[in-house]
C-alpha cells in the first residue's frame, strides 16, 4: 500500500480486478478478421518500405538518395522493431495461429535474440513491473531514476550514460538478459552465461553481416555511403525506441515498489501496480502507430497480450476506472514526457533525496465504500 492507494479497500481491489478483467475478455472475444487484416497491413508497409529505402541507398552517393533512403528504412526498422516484434513477441496475435507471426517463431531486426528478450521482458519485467530488486528495467542497471535507489558516485556522469543507451540502445537490450548484477557478485551460471553470450554474438553477427556488409556491398562503389546510412537509421531507431520506452516507465510520479509488495498480492493489487507503474503518451494516430502503441503504456501493462491496435479503444475506459477508484492516469505529450524523464535522469544523478518505498500495509476492511 502507498499514500496513492491507501484508501482503496480489499472490496476495490476485488472490483478492479472484475472490471479490468471483463474488459480484457470483451476485447478477446471480439478478435477477429480486422485485426489480423491490420497484422497483415502493418507487415506489408513495413517491407515495403524497406525494399524502398535499400532501393534509394543503391544510389546513396547522392545526397537526396541518401537521405530519403536513410529515413526511410529507419522508419521500416522502427516499425518493425515496435510495432510488429515488440507485439509479435508478446503472443498478441498467437490467436491467429499463423506460424509467420506467432511469439515462438518471430525474430527481430535487432541484435537481442527473440528467446533472451521475452524472457527479460515478457517474464520478468510484466510480472514483477517497478519491484526494486526484481525489475531490472528499473535504471537498466546503470541509471538511479527514482529516490528510492541508493546513490554511488558512479551515478553523476548517468546522463552521458544515458545519452550512449539511447544511441546504441539495441545493445543494451541484448546484454539485459545476462543480468549483469550477478555476474559482477558472481552468482550466475557460467555455462548458461556462455551460452547467451554466444547467443547474441550469433545474432550480432546476422545484423552486422545484413547491415554492414551485404547491402553496402550490392551497392558498389557507394559502399561506405550505404554504410553510413544503415548506421544512421540503426541508431535513430535505437533513440526513438529507447525514448518511447523510457517515457513509458520513467516520467513524473511512477511508482516503485519493494519486494514485500509481492507477498500475497492479488490479481487486483497486480493491476493497480501496473497502473502506478506505467505512463502514456498522447497523441494522434501517426504516434500511436510509430509507438508500437506503448504510447498507451498504461493498457499494455494491464493486457499485455492483447493485440496492440485495440488499446486506443480500451484507454477510455481504463481511464474512467482511474477516476471511478480515485486512481492516477499518468499520461502526457511526447515534449512534456521526454522532459520530465530526463528531469529524473540529471536530478538522481545527483546525491538525495533518499525515498522510502512504504512497506505493505495490511489490507483494509471490505466494507469501505468504492470510491465515486
Amino acid at each position: 500500500m502507498t499514500a496513492t492507494t491507501a484508501h482503496l479497500t480489499r472490496a476495490d481491489y476485488e472490483a478492479i480486478a472484475r472490471e479490468l478483467d471483463a474488459i480484457r475478455d470483451e476485447v478477446a472475444g471480439d478478435l477477429g478478421e480486422r485485426d489480423a487484416a491490420y497484422i497483415h497491413r502493418i507487415i506489408r508497409l513495413q517491407r515495403g518500405l524497406e525494399i524502398a529505402g535499400r532501393a534509394m541507398l543503391l544510389a546513396s552517393s547522392l545526397p537526396p538518395a541518401w537521405i530519403a533512403g536513410t529515413a526511410t528504412l529507419a522508419f521500416a526498422k522502427i516499425l518493425e522493431n515496435m510495432e510488429i516484434g515488440h507485439n509479435v513477441m508478446h503472443g498478441q496475435w498467437d490467436w491467429m495461429r499463423d506460424s509467420k507471426i506467432h511469439s515462438t517463431t518471430w525474430e527481430w531486426d535487432n541484435v537481442s535474440p527473440a528467446e533472451q528478450w521475452k524472457h527479460s521482458h515478457n517474464f520478468v519485467h510484466h510480472t514483477f513491473t517497478n519491484i526494486l530488486g526484481k525489475d531490472n528495467d528499473v535504471g537498466y542497471g546503470i541509471l538511479r531514476v527514482t529516490p528510492e535507489q541508493e546513490w554511488h558516485w558512479a551515478n553523476i556522469p548517468q546522463p552521458v550514460y544515458n545519452t550512449l543507451l539511447a544511441m546504441f540502445f539495441e545493445y543494451g537490450v541484448a546484454l539485459h538478459d545476462l543480468e549483469l548484477n550477478k555476474i559482477l557478485e558472481g552468482t550466475n551460471d557460467p555455462e548458461e552465461t556462455a551460452a547467451k553470450l554466444r547467443a547474441i554474438g550469433r545474432k550480432i553477427r546476422r545484423q552486422w553481416g545484413k547491415d554492414y556488409l551485404a547491402f553496402p556491398l550490392l551497392s558498389g562503389p557507394q559502399f561506405l555511403a550505404t554504410l553510413g546510412a544503415n548506421f544512421t537509421a540503426n541508431v535513430t531507431r535505437n533513440v526513438w525506441a529507447h525514448m518511447v520506452i523510457f517515457c513509458g516507465h520513467f516520467p513524473g510520479d511512477i511508482e516503485v515498489f519493494e519486494e514485500g509488495r509481492l507477498e500475497d498480492e492479488t490479481k487486483g493489487e497486480w493491476y493497480v501496480r501496473q497502473l502506478l507503474g506505467s505512463a502514456n503518451i498522447s497523441g494522434g494516430p501517426f504516434l500511436h502507430l510509430m509507438t508500437g502503441n506503448l504510447s498507451h503504456q498504461i493498457e499494455h501493462h494491464l493486457f499485455p497480450d492483447l493485440p496492440s491496435n485495440r488499446y486506443a479503444e480500451i484507454a477510455p475506459r481504463v481511464r474512467a476506472l482511474c477516476e471511478k477508484y480515485d486512481l492516477p492516469y499518468h499520461t502526457g505529450s511526447l515534449a512534456k514526457q521526454v522532459g520530465s524523464t530526463w528531469k529524473k535522469i540529471f536530478r538522481y544523478a545527483l546525491p538525495g533525496p533518499r525515498g522510502v518505498v512504504p512497506s505493505p500495509s495490511p489490507k483494509a476492511p471490505a466494507e469501505h465504500p468504492v470510491a465515486a
